[in-house]
């Protein structure tokens, strides 16, 4: 029966046998496990060496034996050395970004879920999608109002959408930017852009906030409610928005709080005949406060009520015919929001909405309040979306206050294939003057086409039509073009 004695790893002990059998003395071997100790087997016995030789010895014995029986103080060499996998120096961080291949085995890459959709540029802890779309523009209409005449204009759409890659909270900022030119008809030359950003947070105790900001600058509509007449081209209106909301969820009970501003400027008109009209008096500022709270009726039906209070701020107190234009803001709403996941989501809410000069001699802006904001899914690759609003607008037109403008766009979009999406909108506006039986009907619809020749690069076309009725004289318009483009995308 042979003996066993552990040794320590990388050791070779002397092989005894005090039983005297023939079989050798256990050694330790590496089996491949890391147990913290070497695992022992019985040895296989060498054969003796030839008489005398001590050369043959030494050529039988391994060097490591041969240091142990020639100097027993000596270290040995480890034996249970851990190899390096052999593709050690292949393996690389993973980009979350890259595009995933198929395995090994053979199995496909599930398609993308849009495959000409923008791939976007990694910037910080953003992914910008930029896009340019340039082309020609065939319009009855240049001016877009009363008066306007046909024209072939150069059209260059500059479009950018940054979203970040937050874990937690979350970012956009979107901005377009229009520049049309007159090549022949009409002379027109004018330019328009906006940008709005948005900023989700999780705060503590199950908080939400969201801020909310946006900057837009463009020629004011021909069609606007106050008429200057024989200006050479319509001023510039700048307008400045920012809100901050905050929300919290209490069981079923929903309670939100809202402040938001916003700011209106208008550029000095250049007349005809030679000056200039300042709009100063027409710059303002309009400040809300909103209560909202709902009860979650189930996890798709909210149903809610709003309070909203407010100011608007004229910057000249009395304007240049003599009235003090600012006004205390009054309006109350009762809706409920629809969540129904990608199917169907949003929310419409009903109320009146009311806005009451200083100047007793002004009529007071009042009326039903109607608002809806719904986007709707009935299948993979189309998308119908449907927004209502309910607008105070303001005037300087000595004795008159202004106006409540209702709005509404159902708009759709349909991914025939997946090089070419089709879209829609039908429009329509009730312009009701306050103090009066006047108002304005707007009506409008457009169609377009993209078709992708690859994911950068698509040929898009559109083709509009709006048409404005009017109460009074000199306000009736109507407008067609077509639009035909080059589209660029990252």
């Amino acid at each position: 029966m042979p003996t066993y004695q552990p040794v320590s790893p990388g050791a070779v002990p002397e092989a005894t046998d005090p039983a005297g059998s023939d079989d050798a003395d256990a050694i330790p071997v590496d089996d491949g496990t890391d147990t913290g100790a070497a695992s022992l087997v019985p040895a296989v016995p060498a054969p003796p060496p030839p008489n005398g030789t001590d050369d043959q010895t030494t050529a039988t014995t391994p060097a490591r034996a041969r240091a142990a029986t020639t100097d027993p103080d000596a270290v040995p060499e480890p034996t249970n050395r851990r190899a390096r996998s052999v593709d050690a120096d292949d393996r690389q961080p993973l980009d979350p970004r890259a595009e995933r291949t198929g395995s090994i085995e053979g199995g496909q890459v599930r398609p993308d879920d849009d495959p000409f959709a923008p791939i976007g540029i990694p910037f910080g802890s953003f992914v910008l999608r930029p896009s340019i779309e340039q082309g020609l523009t065939a319009t009855t209409n240049a001016s877009g109002g009363p008066g306007g005449s046909s024209a072939i204009l150069s059209e260059t759409t500059l479009r950018l959408n940054a979203t970040s890659d937050w874990v937690s909270n979350s970012a956009t900022i979107d901005a377009t930017g229009t520049f049309r030119e007159s090549l022949s008809g009409e002379s027109l030359d004018d330019a328009r852009g906006r940008i709005d950003g948005t900023l989700n947070l999780d705060l503590d105790h199950e908080w939400r906030a969201t801020a909310k900001a946006g900057y837009e600058i463009a020629p004011e509509s021909a069609s606007s409610p106050v008429v200057i007449g024989d200006v050479a081209s319509q001023p510039s209106r700048q307008s400045l928005d920012g809100s901050l909301a905050i929300a919290k969820d209490i069981g079923k009970l929903r309670f939100g709080l809202t402040g938001a501003a916003q700011r209106d400027t208008y550029g000095d008109a250049d007349l005809l005949g030679g000056g200039v009209l300042s709009q100063k008096d027409r710059n303002e500022t309009l400040y809300t406060t909103t209560l909202r709270g709902g009860y979650e009726i189930s996890p798709a039906l909210t149903p809610f009520a709003e309070l909203e209070v407010g100011r608007r701020l004229y910057d000249q107190r009395i304007d240049a015919s003599g009235y003090a234009r600012s006004a205390d803001r009054l309006g109350i709403r009762a809706g409920t929001e629809l969540d129904l996941g990608e199917k169907l989501n949003g929310e419409v809410s009903a109320g009146w909405l009311s806005e009451d000069p200083d100047d007793n001699r002004l009529a007071a802006v009042s009326g039903a309040s109607i608002n809806a904001d719904f986007k709707w899914s009935p299948e993979r690759g189309t998308i119908i979306s449907l927004l209502g609003n309910t607008t105070i607008e303001g005037t300087t037109t000595p004795g008159q206050t202004g106006d409540l403008l209702y709005s509404g766009q159902l708009t759709g979009e349909r991914r025939i294939r997946e090089d070419l999406t089709a879209n829609a909108s039908l429009g329509a506006a009730w312009r009701d003057y306050a103090g009066s039986s006047d108002h304005d009907l707007i009506l409008s619809a457009e169609a377009g086409l993209t078709w992708w020749l690859n994911r950068y690069v698509g040929l898009s076309t559109k083709a509009r039509y709006e048409k404005q009725t009017s109460s009074l004289p000199g306000r009736d318009y109507d407008e067609a073009s077509i639009f035909a483009g080059i589209k660029v995308q990252r």
